[in-house]
């Protein structure tokens, strides 16, 4: 089964006061280089990353990186316009896509292939830690057109996952799922 990635990076980061994908971890690593690296590292293919502000920054971070860069235009209306913008530019070869934010530096390739291990079984699959719903999603080709249709503000796919069978997948055994918002949330080495 052919899976792309998606990186969703577009956001300005203002509870952070920086744009998050241009945060750097403790190897001096760029978030959004890190998680573009880390799915193509759990196989997907191709890797997609959504940026909007800052996009110039963002773009040149991955200039070496094997990724497709989309620009989100319409980026300040949430996460919802860059989960639009990126599906629409997945391929037509893909069946599915991994959906992550650039704002979970605990996640691993690890999670990210448990939870794509699962697309061929369900069109909607969910990753969990400890029970609570996180990233990735993966999402099949067959929910696209409603996803794009349904998603609004900063809830991405969020209500429309809440409305259909999704199977979850725990993956708390292989990262960390939190999603880091403010400077008091990033751990230590990461700024």
């Amino acid at each position: 089964m052919k899976i792309a990635g998606l990186v969703l990076a577009a956001g300005a980061g203002r509870r952070m006061g920086t744009p998050k994908a241009l945060i750097r971890d403790a190897d001096g690593v760029t978030w959004v280089v890190r998680t573009a690296r880390l799915l193509t590292e759990a196989g997907c293919s191709p890797v997609v990353v959504v940026v909007g502000a800052s996009a110039d920054q963002v773009r040149a971070a991955l200039s070496d990186e094997p990724v497709e860069v989309v620009e989100a235009s319409d980026w300040d209306e949430g996460m919802a316009a860059s989960l639009r913008t990126g599906l629409r530019s997945i391929n037509t070869l893909s069946e599915a896509v991994v959906v992550v934010t650039v704002d979970v530096p605990g996640l691993t390739a690890a999670a990210v292939r448990r939870v794509a291990d699962r697309a061929a079984e369900h069109a909607l699959v969910r990753a969990t830690y400890q029970g609570v719903p996180g990233h990735p999603v993966v999402i099949g080709r067959a929910h696209w057109d409603g996803v794009i249709a349904s998603a609004r503000g900063d809830e991405g796919a969020r209500g429309y996952l809440r409305e259909h069978r999704v199977e979850l997948v725990e993956c708390s055994d292989l990262a960390d799922g939190v999603d880091v918002d403010t400077v008091g949330d990033l751990p230590p080495g990461h700024g």
